[in-house]
Protein backbone atom coordinates (compact mmCIF):
# COMPACT_ATOMS: atom_id res chain seq x y z
CA UNK A 1 0.00 0.00 0.00
CA UNK A 2 2.88 2.27 0.81
CA UNK A 3 4.55 1.75 -2.33
CA UNK A 4 1.47 2.44 -4.44
CA UNK A 5 0.89 5.62 -2.31
CA UNK A 6 4.66 6.59 -3.24
CA UNK A 7 4.37 5.79 -7.06
CA UNK A 8 0.91 8.03 -7.09
CA UNK A 9 2.66 10.89 -5.33
CA UNK A 10 5.30 10.40 -7.74
CA UNK A 11 2.82 10.45 -10.70
CA UNK A 12 1.18 13.47 -9.24
CA UNK A 13 4.72 15.08 -9.26
CA UNK A 14 5.53 14.57 -12.31
CA UNK A 15 2.48 15.64 -13.99
CA UNK A 16 2.73 18.77 -12.23
CA UNK A 17 5.78 19.59 -13.34
CA UNK A 18 4.79 18.64 -16.96
CA UNK A 19 1.77 21.30 -16.91
CA UNK A 20 4.19 23.83 -15.31
CA UNK A 21 6.66 23.25 -17.85
CA UNK A 22 3.63 23.88 -20.59
CA UNK A 23 2.56 26.91 -19.00
CA UNK A 24 6.31 28.61 -18.83
CA UNK A 25 6.33 27.65 -22.63
CA UNK A 26 3.55 29.14 -23.30
CA UNK A 27 4.67 32.54 -21.55
CA UNK A 28 8.12 31.96 -23.51
CA UNK A 29 5.92 33.05 -26.36
CA UNK A 30 3.85 35.70 -24.47
CA UNK A 31 5.01 39.56 -25.64
CA UNK A 32 4.19 42.93 -24.42
CA UNK A 33 4.41 45.77 -26.69
CA UNK A 34 5.13 49.16 -25.38
CA UNK A 35 3.57 52.14 -27.09
CA UNK A 36 2.87 56.07 -26.60
CA UNK A 37 -0.82 57.11 -27.05
CA UNK A 38 -1.77 57.53 -30.83
CA UNK A 39 -1.40 55.40 -33.87
CA UNK A 40 1.70 52.70 -33.76
CA UNK A 41 -0.59 50.84 -31.27
CA UNK A 42 -3.23 50.01 -33.50
CA UNK A 43 -0.34 49.70 -36.19
CA UNK A 44 1.15 46.99 -34.17
CA UNK A 45 -2.52 45.55 -33.93
CA UNK A 46 -3.02 45.83 -37.03
CA UNK A 47 -0.21 45.16 -38.83
CA UNK A 48 2.19 43.43 -37.29
CA UNK A 49 0.67 41.64 -34.48
CA UNK A 50 -1.62 38.76 -36.62
CA UNK A 51 1.32 37.33 -38.52
CA UNK A 52 3.26 37.23 -35.24
CA UNK A 53 0.32 35.36 -33.76
CA UNK A 54 0.73 32.82 -37.26
CA UNK A 55 4.56 32.09 -35.52
CA UNK A 56 3.48 31.78 -32.27
CA UNK A 57 3.19 34.11 -30.25
CA UNK A 58 0.60 35.90 -27.93
CA UNK A 59 1.11 39.45 -27.83
CA UNK A 60 -0.35 42.15 -25.56
CA UNK A 61 -0.25 45.84 -25.78
CA UNK A 62 0.67 48.36 -23.04
CA UNK A 63 0.20 51.75 -23.45
CA UNK A 64 1.97 54.69 -21.80
CA UNK A 65 1.19 58.02 -20.54
CA UNK A 66 5.24 59.06 -21.60
CA UNK A 67 8.50 58.91 -23.99
CA UNK A 68 10.50 57.67 -21.09
CA UNK A 69 8.96 54.75 -19.20
CA UNK A 70 8.35 52.37 -22.56
CA UNK A 71 12.16 52.23 -22.75
CA UNK A 72 12.94 51.89 -19.27
CA UNK A 73 10.46 48.96 -19.42
CA UNK A 74 11.62 47.55 -22.10
CA UNK A 75 14.96 47.30 -20.48
CA UNK A 76 13.94 46.22 -17.04
CA UNK A 77 12.19 43.18 -19.09
CA UNK A 78 8.39 44.60 -17.95
CA UNK A 79 8.02 44.42 -22.02
CA UNK A 80 9.68 42.94 -24.99
CA UNK A 81 9.45 45.39 -27.41
CA UNK A 82 7.97 48.89 -28.11
CA UNK A 83 7.17 51.25 -30.95
CA UNK A 84 6.48 54.74 -30.24
CA UNK A 85 9.90 56.79 -31.18
CA UNK A 86 12.00 58.03 -33.68
CA UNK A 87 15.79 56.77 -34.00
CA UNK A 88 17.01 59.56 -32.96
CA UNK A 89 15.05 59.72 -29.46
CA UNK A 90 15.93 56.15 -29.05
CA UNK A 91 19.84 56.30 -29.87
CA UNK A 92 20.07 59.63 -27.22
CA UNK A 93 17.96 58.00 -24.06
CA UNK A 94 19.66 54.60 -24.46
CA UNK A 95 23.30 55.94 -24.34
CA UNK A 96 21.86 58.54 -21.93
CA UNK A 97 20.98 55.76 -19.29
CA UNK A 98 23.08 53.02 -20.47
CA UNK A 99 20.66 50.51 -21.77
CA UNK A 100 21.48 47.68 -23.75
CA UNK A 101 18.18 47.78 -26.62
CA UNK A 102 18.50 48.46 -29.79
CA UNK A 103 16.45 49.38 -33.05
CA UNK A 104 15.75 46.63 -35.33
CA UNK A 105 13.16 47.85 -38.40
CA UNK A 106 12.02 51.59 -39.19
CA UNK A 107 8.14 51.48 -39.95
CA UNK A 108 6.07 54.30 -41.75
CA UNK A 109 5.46 57.20 -39.25
CA UNK A 110 3.43 60.62 -39.64
CA UNK A 111 5.65 63.89 -39.50
CA UNK A 112 5.19 66.19 -36.96
CA UNK A 113 2.74 69.55 -37.69
CA UNK A 114 2.29 72.90 -37.05
CA UNK A 115 -1.14 73.44 -36.05
CA UNK A 116 -3.48 75.95 -34.93
CA UNK A 117 -7.35 76.27 -33.79
CA UNK A 118 -7.06 79.80 -33.89
CA UNK A 119 -5.67 80.90 -37.56
CA UNK A 120 -5.51 79.80 -40.87
CA UNK A 121 -2.43 81.25 -42.20
CA UNK A 122 0.85 82.12 -40.66
CA UNK A 123 0.31 85.65 -42.29
CA UNK A 124 -1.79 86.38 -39.70
CA UNK A 125 0.57 85.63 -36.26
CA UNK A 126 0.88 88.82 -33.95
CA UNK A 127 3.70 89.60 -31.71
CA UNK A 128 3.96 87.74 -28.78
CA UNK A 129 1.88 85.23 -29.88
CA UNK A 130 2.46 81.46 -28.24
CA UNK A 131 3.82 78.62 -29.97
CA UNK A 132 3.90 75.11 -28.09
CA UNK A 133 6.51 72.73 -28.37
CA UNK A 134 7.66 69.38 -26.58
CA UNK A 135 10.29 70.45 -23.95
CA UNK A 136 12.06 66.69 -23.90
CA UNK A 137 15.68 67.29 -25.80
CA UNK A 138 15.24 65.52 -28.99
CA UNK A 139 11.66 66.35 -29.56
CA UNK A 140 12.70 69.98 -28.91
CA UNK A 141 15.26 70.43 -30.85
CA UNK A 142 13.09 68.75 -33.46
CA UNK A 143 10.45 71.32 -33.27
CA UNK A 144 12.73 74.72 -33.21
CA UNK A 145 14.05 72.76 -37.14
CA UNK A 146 10.36 72.13 -38.09
CA UNK A 147 9.90 76.47 -36.89
CA UNK A 148 12.96 77.30 -38.77
CA UNK A 149 11.88 75.36 -42.06
CA UNK A 150 8.15 77.06 -42.19
CA UNK A 151 9.73 80.10 -41.82
CA UNK A 152 8.94 81.33 -38.54
CA UNK A 153 12.09 81.96 -36.74
CA UNK A 154 16.16 81.17 -37.67
CA UNK A 155 18.18 79.15 -35.80
CA UNK A 156 22.25 79.30 -35.12
CA UNK A 157 23.70 77.46 -37.79
CA UNK A 158 26.67 76.71 -35.55
CA UNK A 159 24.47 74.75 -32.79
CA UNK A 160 23.98 70.71 -33.53
CA UNK A 161 20.73 70.53 -34.60
CA UNK A 162 19.93 67.66 -32.51
CA UNK A 163 20.61 69.78 -29.00
CA UNK A 164 18.94 73.03 -30.16
CA UNK A 165 16.45 75.30 -27.36
CA UNK A 166 14.97 78.23 -27.59
CA UNK A 167 18.18 80.22 -26.66
CA UNK A 168 19.72 79.12 -30.14
CA UNK A 169 16.89 81.49 -32.22
CA UNK A 170 19.04 84.05 -33.86
CA UNK A 171 15.77 85.47 -35.74
CA UNK A 172 12.64 85.62 -34.15
CA UNK A 173 10.47 88.13 -36.85
CA UNK A 174 6.64 87.10 -35.55
CA UNK A 175 7.95 87.85 -31.54
CA UNK A 176 6.80 84.40 -30.60
CA UNK A 177 6.68 83.00 -27.67
CA UNK A 178 7.86 79.87 -27.46
CA UNK A 179 6.97 77.30 -24.42
CA UNK A 180 8.26 73.99 -24.14
CA UNK A 181 5.63 71.72 -22.86
CA UNK A 182 5.08 67.61 -22.08
CA UNK A 183 5.13 66.29 -25.72
CA UNK A 184 1.89 64.58 -24.53
CA UNK A 185 0.27 68.20 -23.88
CA UNK A 186 0.94 69.98 -27.05
CA UNK A 187 -2.34 68.99 -28.64
CA UNK A 188 -4.34 70.61 -25.59
CA UNK A 189 -2.35 73.25 -25.62
CA UNK A 190 -3.84 74.22 -28.65
CA UNK A 191 -7.10 75.27 -26.47
CA UNK A 192 -4.50 78.60 -25.36
CA UNK A 193 -1.43 78.72 -27.64
CA UNK A 194 -1.93 80.36 -31.17
CA UNK A 195 0.23 77.21 -32.18
CA UNK A 196 1.76 74.22 -31.63
CA UNK A 197 4.37 72.00 -33.00
CA UNK A 198 2.21 68.04 -32.56
CA UNK A 199 4.11 64.76 -33.04
CA UNK A 200 2.26 62.79 -35.21
CA UNK A 201 1.13 60.21 -33.17
CA UNK A 202 -0.43 63.00 -30.86
CA UNK A 203 -2.01 64.38 -33.90
CA UNK A 204 -3.82 61.60 -34.56
CA UNK A 205 -4.61 60.54 -30.93
CA UNK A 206 -5.98 64.09 -30.13
CA UNK A 207 -8.21 63.54 -33.26
CA UNK A 208 -5.99 66.35 -35.26
CA UNK A 209 -7.05 66.29 -38.71
CA UNK A 210 -3.07 65.99 -40.45
CA UNK A 211 -4.24 67.44 -43.55
CA UNK A 212 -5.25 70.89 -41.36
CA UNK A 213 -1.95 71.37 -40.44
CA UNK A 214 -0.65 74.65 -41.49
CA UNK A 215 3.04 72.91 -42.23
CA UNK A 216 3.97 69.10 -42.27
CA UNK A 217 7.70 67.88 -41.72
CA UNK A 218 9.61 65.89 -44.33
CA UNK A 219 10.86 63.06 -42.25
CA UNK A 220 14.46 62.47 -42.52
CA UNK A 221 15.53 58.69 -41.94
CA UNK A 222 16.55 59.92 -38.35
CA UNK A 223 13.10 60.66 -37.42
CA UNK A 224 11.13 57.77 -38.44
CA UNK A 225 9.62 55.43 -36.22
CA UNK A 226 11.53 52.46 -35.11
CA UNK A 227 10.61 48.55 -33.13
CA UNK A 228 12.78 48.65 -30.39
CA UNK A 229 14.02 45.45 -28.51
CA UNK A 230 16.41 44.17 -26.17
CA UNK A 231 20.03 43.22 -27.93
CA UNK A 232 19.79 39.97 -26.59
CA UNK A 233 16.64 39.27 -28.27
CA UNK A 234 18.00 40.31 -31.94
CA UNK A 235 17.87 36.53 -33.65
CA UNK A 236 15.06 35.43 -31.77
CA UNK A 237 12.24 37.75 -31.78
CA UNK A 238 13.78 40.90 -33.30
CA UNK A 239 14.36 38.47 -36.22
CA UNK A 240 10.60 37.19 -36.23
CA UNK A 241 9.61 40.93 -36.11
CA UNK A 242 11.73 41.54 -39.15
CA UNK A 243 9.80 38.64 -41.53
CA UNK A 244 6.75 40.02 -40.69
CA UNK A 245 7.86 43.91 -41.51
CA UNK A 246 8.99 42.51 -45.08
CA UNK A 247 5.47 40.36 -44.98
CA UNK A 248 2.89 41.26 -48.02
CA UNK A 249 0.69 41.34 -45.19
CA UNK A 250 2.14 44.13 -43.33
CA UNK A 251 2.10 46.58 -46.62
CA UNK A 252 -1.27 45.32 -47.59
CA UNK A 253 -2.39 47.00 -44.21
CA UNK A 254 -0.41 50.12 -44.50
CA UNK A 255 -1.15 50.71 -47.99
CA UNK A 256 -4.83 50.17 -47.19
CA UNK A 257 -6.74 53.99 -49.07
CA UNK A 258 -9.50 53.54 -46.12
CA UNK A 259 -6.89 53.36 -43.49
CA UNK A 260 -4.80 55.52 -40.72
CA UNK A 261 -1.56 54.10 -42.28
CA UNK A 262 -1.79 55.36 -46.02
CA UNK A 263 -0.95 58.74 -46.07
CA UNK A 264 2.09 58.03 -42.79
CA UNK A 265 5.56 58.83 -44.93
CA UNK A 266 7.33 55.79 -46.00
CA UNK A 267 10.66 54.02 -45.12
CA UNK A 268 12.42 53.94 -48.01
CA UNK A 269 15.14 52.02 -46.50
CA UNK A 270 15.91 49.55 -43.82
CA UNK A 271 17.55 48.80 -40.18
CA UNK A 272 18.43 45.32 -39.70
Amino acid sequence: MFKKIIALSVAIVAAFTLLTGCDNAKKDNQIIVGVAAGPYGDMFKQAIAPELTKKGYSVEIREFSDYVQPNLALANKEIDANLFQHLTYLNNFKQARNLDITAIGFVPTAGAGIYSNKITDFSQLKSGDQVTIANDVTNEARALRILQAAGLIKLDPNIDKNSLTPNNIVENPYNLNIVPIEAPQTPRSLDSAVLSVVNGNYAIGAGLDLSKALYTEILDKDHKNVIAIRSESKDTLGKDIIDVLKSPEFSQVIEDKNGIFYTFQKPDYQLF
